[in-house]
């Protein structure tokens, strides 16, 4: 009966510093067990290296039963009320006992998608316009990611993104 099984403890010397109100969710060795681990918190993911990516800051995962891969997001641009995200250099972990590491990335990354919405921008490409969810802090940030193709720096660009945006933001904020 899986829920008398407890998770192994992650090692107190490989233990991540953690921030107020930041709890361990699952954790697993990179590469061969003793030297690095990946920890899943539930305000991100801490990387071996100590740095921590927030689950709003992570674009996609992919898990192939050995090796977790991080897609993280970059910000590219800051507008009036959102940022300009493209993608980061992928990074892998190859994980030989993932436990529910894997899992809890992929869940935690989807939870944090409030609001995603794709729109066509003339003459070719588009935006996707994303509203995520920061643990630990109230509302949404926006964000969006721009087609292959697309005139990010365009004045009507521009000005329809905005617009965009704005829209998205109107319809997700609670009346006061």
């Amino acid at each position: 009966m899986r829920i008398f099984r407890r998770s192994p403890k992650i090692p107190a010397a490989l233990s991540p510093a953690l921030e107020a109100e930041e709890r361990i969710l699952a954790w697993a060795y990179v590469g061969e067990p003793g030297e690095r681990v990946l920890v899943a918190t539930n305000r991100g993911l801490r990387l071996p290296d100590g740095r921590r990516l927030g689950w709003h800051e992570i674009h996609k995962v992919t898990w192939s039963g050995r090796e977790l891969l991080v897609t993280p997001a970059e910000t590219a641009r800051e507008r009036d009320g959102y940022t300009v995200q493209i993608d980061a250099p992928v990074v892998g972990f190859l994980l030989l006992e993932p436990g529910e590491l894997p899992d809890q990335v992929r869940t935690r990354v989807t939870r944090s998608v409030a609001y995603t919405s794709h729109h066509p921008l003339p003459p070719s490409g588009g935006v996707r316009v994303v509203g995520r969810r920061v643990s630990g802090a109230d509302g949404l940030i926006w964000a969006v990611r721009y087609d292959a193709r697309t005139a990010v720096d365009a004045d009507p660009i521009v000005e329809v993104t905005d617009q965009l945006v704005d829209s998205a933001r109107e319809a997700n904020t609670p009346p006061a």
